[in-house]
């Protein structure tokens, strides 16, 4: 079962990378753009019937700082798991 783990930082939390792009995306002339913010995405292969509970713990014990950030689990199927 093929997982998508997107993972982002927290509104409010500074983000040195989606300002650079910003800059970037303004110096090329492309005009109308507000804001960027810079996250990362992570794609699983897991055991059919890995539950949701799991995916959390995986996200809360190593892939998303939670302080800073947050997350979102979506299995490739389309369904979207509340994070």
């Amino acid at each position: 079962m093929k997982v998508r783990i997107l993972v982002r930082l927290k509104p409010g939390v500074l983000d040195p990378q989606g300002r650079a792009v910003h800059h970037a995306l303004e110096g090329l002339g492309f005009d109308g753009v507000e804001d960027v913010r810079v996250g990362r995405m992570i794609e699983l292969d897991v055991a059919e019937g890995t539950g949701d509970e799991t995916l959390r713990k995986m996200c809360e014990q190593l892939l998303a700082n939670m302080v800073i950030e947050d997350y979102a689990i979506e299995h490739l199927d389309g369904e979207k798991a509340p994070a």
